[in-house]
């Protein structure tokens, strides 16, 4: 069984800093397009940003580019989404979610491509 475990949530300040893992067991991390998806409060699932199977390509929303960035370790079987310079409105409970294969535009930013997900690591950005 194929399973995502997510860590490193917390509150931090605004400006601060916060870095997530998410740690893929029982299967080939290495083949799998990552992502990252946020529900801020009252709100929908969004986008926050995807990686490519080989790390080839990484792509953000719009409102986090220039303060996210996301990446990942094959040998480790670990992604990291690196936040800095943190602001209120990034406030959400994070989902980390994976599909195995590459997904192209149109796609990757998707919740229902992907099909398998952590639990989610809730993230505060509050003074």
């Amino acid at each position: 069984q194929v399973q995502l475990i997510e860590s490193g949530g917390g509150r931090v300040q605004p400006g601060g800093s916060l870095r997530l893992s998410c740690a893929i067991s029982g299967d080939t991390f290495s083949t799998y397009t990552m992502a990252w998806f946020r529900a801020p409060p009252g709100k929908g699932l969004e986008f926050v940003a995807a990686i490519l199977p080989g790390g080839s390509g990484s792509y953000y929303r719009d409102s986090v580019k220039g303060r996210f960035t996301f990446s990942r370790d094959n040998a480790k079987n670990t992604a990291y989404l690196q936040m800095n310079s943190l602001k209120s409105e990034d406030t959400a409970v994070y989902f980390c979610a994976g599909k195995r294969g590459t997904l192209y535009s149109g796609s990757y930013d998707r919740d229902g491509a992907y099909n398998i997900w952590g639990q989610g690591t809730q993230v505060t950005v509050s003074s």
